[in-house]
């Protein structure tokens, strides 16, 4: 049986939007006492096939991935400068806490639950393994919830 309209009650990720990554993981890193994770560059649009507002989007992302305990990891984001969720939010509210992401199975139908119930995509794309959409919760629940799919 799922669980509410996600299907899950398990949070696997909070995602951090930054102007300066390496910085933020500099100090990231040193508030947890960890290692520095680097970063990654997200894919260009043929590989993501990211849409932003419903249009192909070319915009892209480095991400850093800090694994703090359990199932749970702070996303740090540093987007470019083509419209994207990242980059709207960025100038909008500032650097700070940007989505609540969680992993479940049957993206469509999760997706049709949310819209359903006044919850629409923002963003979506694909990343190596799966896929994910941001679905403008803010309203409803004062942030963005992240769809995160894995392939089997």
């Amino acid at each position: 049986m799922e669980k509410g309209l996600i299907g899950t009650d398990v949070v696997v990720q909070v995602g951090i939007l930054v102007h300066n990554i390496e910085q933020a993981i500099k100090d990231y890193a040193a508030m947890l006492g960890v290692d520095e994770p680097g970063y990654i560059v997200t894919g260009p649009l043929e590989e993501t096939q990211t849409e932003y507002m419903g249009k192909p989007c070319d915009a892209r992302a480095k991400l850093a991935f800090f694994y703090v305990g359990g199932n749970l990891t702070l996303e740090l984001i540093e987007p470019d400068e083509q419209p994207s969720i990242w980059r709207n939010d960025l100038e909008k509210y500032g650097e700070g806490p940007h989505h609540l992401g969680v992993v479940i199975n049957g993206m469509k139908q999760a997706i049709q639950r949310l819209e359903a119930n006044g919850i629409p995509v923002i963003q979506k794309g694909e990343y190596p393994g799966g896929r994910y959409a941001y679905m403008d919760s803010r309203e409803k629940f004062k942030t963005v919830i992240e769809l995160l799919e894995n392939d089997k």
